[in-house]
């Protein structure tokens, strides 16, 4: 039995929507008939992906550069949507950035600020400006990481800033419930255009202990996403959900 997920009419913003996954969340989000905003830093790369999912699905899109680390860049981008489409219906904050250290030691506190900033400012910003002005039964959907509770070293400030994005998901359900929910993916490996690199035979072996044995595939994210943009998940907000192959579950 097959449930297909009719987002017709509804207006979605996908931040970081030009690549790795939240391009296919948005190529997801236009098969089901809604209206994306594709968004990041390279405007001209949004508008790539926009002219595509129209081209591709008929759906109106619109590509948006926005600095998600910059509130004021936040605010444009809120007011741009509801300017061009009247409405706002789902939010993802799925934007982020992992810059590298050496050792914790050597990390600068511009790379903290940088990775905070994109990470966990720029989602509240956004959710904070959105949710009071979004159609009843809105969604808010954060993409945090499995590193926020499986933390190392190599990734300890990327993995605070996801922490605090899980932290920040709860607190937006009570604030802006019932009339918008708030939930958030909690994503395991996945091999994008992004990341593909990171994942080498050491780790490739390593995999074989966690329950699924793999990374995921891009378009293994997108059955999540659209259950909590979509009327499915009605009941469901404060959530924090691994899709992770299992890797959060084991001990």
């Amino acid at each position: 039995m097959s449930i297909a997920i009719d987002l017709d009419g509804r207006v979605v913003v996908v931040t970081g929507g030009s690549r790795g996954l939240g391009l296919e969340m948005s190529r997801a989000f236009a098969r089901a008939g809604a209206t994306v905003i594709v968004s990041s830093r390279k405007k001209e790369a949004c508008e790539e992906v926009a002219a595509e999912l129209t081209r591709d699905t008929g759906v109106r899109a619109l590509g948006v550069g926005a600095h998600v680390g910059d509130w004021a860049s936040c605010e444009s981008l809120v007011d741009t949507t509801l300017r061009e489409f009247g409405r706002l219906d789902v939010l993802v904050n799925n934007a982020g950035i992992a810059p590298l250290y050496e050792t914790l030691e050597s990390a600068t506190e511009q790379l903290f600020d940088k990775t905070l900033d994109v990470n966990l400012k720029g989602p509240f910003r956004l959710s904070t400006l959105a949710a009071p002005r979004m159609a009843e039964g809105g969604s808010i959907i954060n993409v945090s990481s499995i590193a926020s509770v499986r933390p190392k070293a190599s990734d300890l400030i990327y993995a605070a800033a996801k922490s605090g994005l899980n932290t920040l998901t709860k607190g937006l359900a009570q604030a802006y419930g019932p009339r918008v929910r708030c939930n958030t993916i909690m994503a395991g490996p996945f091999l994008t255009d992004i990341s593909e690199a990171w994942y080498t035979d050491e780790w490739r072996a390593r995999a074989q202990g966690f329950p699924l044995q793999r990374a995921g595939q891009p378009g293994e994210i997108v059955g999540t996403a659209l259950y909590f943009a979509s009327d499915l998940s009605s009941f469901t907000t404060g959530t924090v959900l691994p899709v992770d192959g299992g890797r959060s579950a084991m001990p």
